[in-house]
């Protein structure tokens, strides 16, 4: 649950509860229509009306619940570098899916955070961003949906920064660039490809590390095309090591490949503030690039 509150100014004087709960504290229509209905809109502590007239120094309370479906829990250890009311940033290991499914009935990043906070019972998994399977590293997951909305907002903008370290095959062509190449489905499956049709692509890249065989490179989201960075690599012939969909499977690498995100920045659309966390390079991924 997270309650927000505003205290009513001199030059808010006379509008309505509706009016400064979706202008003021950015509420959706949908959020306010749900909050009205199941009673947590207030002011001064009493119920209110949404055509209510606020007035100097009132003070409006909405008080954001969630609520779904009981999950299993599985006690699987989280590093969670930063969490505040509002927000976790965790870094996921890998192999471990996001999200429960239908064929993910094992443990997950959902049901693992189930576990790490008691197993509450209005508990929702609310991911701003997502990682697949495969990829480790750091994700942001939003206590309510309020915050969610918000931070999803910041996505794909210089508000929220997502940096990926990638231990790809060969080299690059240049040691800093960019791909700048359009993504497409590739038939009816979930595999990705460069096409003329798709969605504009592009993603920024800064070569670390260089052996005869494998790069470690450094790359920066600017749009959020599925597998985006795994589909550009392996379009300049630099697949990701252990990238089964669009490269090969490496047995030093089971069940995932060499992706992890290693850096999150956004700013806080609740308090204003910078949020920051930074995850090193996974053990089994350094081990591919020998000193």
């Amino acid at each position: 649950m997270r309650v927000l509150t505003h205290t009513v100014t001199q030059q808010e004087a006379g509008r309505t509860v509706k009016s400064l709960a979706m202008k003021e504290m950015r509420l959706s229509r949908g959020q306010f229509s749900s909050l009205k209905f199941s009673g947590g809109v207030a002011v001064d502590g009493r119920e209110a009306r949404a055509d209510q007239r606020l007035q100097v120094g009132q003070t409006l309370t909405l008080t954001l619940r969630d609520g779904g479906a009981p999950l299993k829990p599985y006690a699987v250890p989280l590093q969670i570098p930063y969490e505040d009311e509002d927000y976790f940033i965790i870094d996921k290991p890998a192999p471990l899916p996001t999200l429960c499914s239908a064929r993910q009935s094992g443990p997950t990043l959902e049901n693992a955070l189930y576990a790490h906070l008691g197993c509450p019972a209005d508990y929702v998994f609310r991911p701003v961003n997502r990682l697949d399977k495969g990829t480790s590293g750091l994700m942001a997951v939003a206590r309510n949906a309020h915050a969610q909305q918000l931070l999803q907002r910041k996505l794909h903008t210089g508000a929220f920064i997502r940096e990926y370290l990638a231990v790809c095959r060969g080299r690059l062509p240049k040691d800093a660039g960019e791909i700048d190449l359009p993504i497409g489905l590739m038939g009816a499956g979930i595999k990705r490809e460069i096409r003329p049709d798709g969605q504009r692509a592009l993603t920024r890249y800064w070569v670390e590390k260089e052996t005869e065989e494998a790069s470690l490179v450094r790359l920066r989201l600017e749009t959020g095309r599925t597998h985006q960075i795994r589909v550009h690599l392996a379009a300049l012939h630099c697949p990701i090591l252990g990238d089964y969909l669009y490269g090969e499977a490496d047995q030093r690498l089971p069940g995932r490949f060499a992706l992890h995100a290693a850096y999150i920045r956004f700013v806080h659309p609740l308090t204003g503030e910078e949020v920051a966390a930074r995850s090193g390079l996974p053990k089994e991924l350094a081990a591919l690039l020998p000193v």
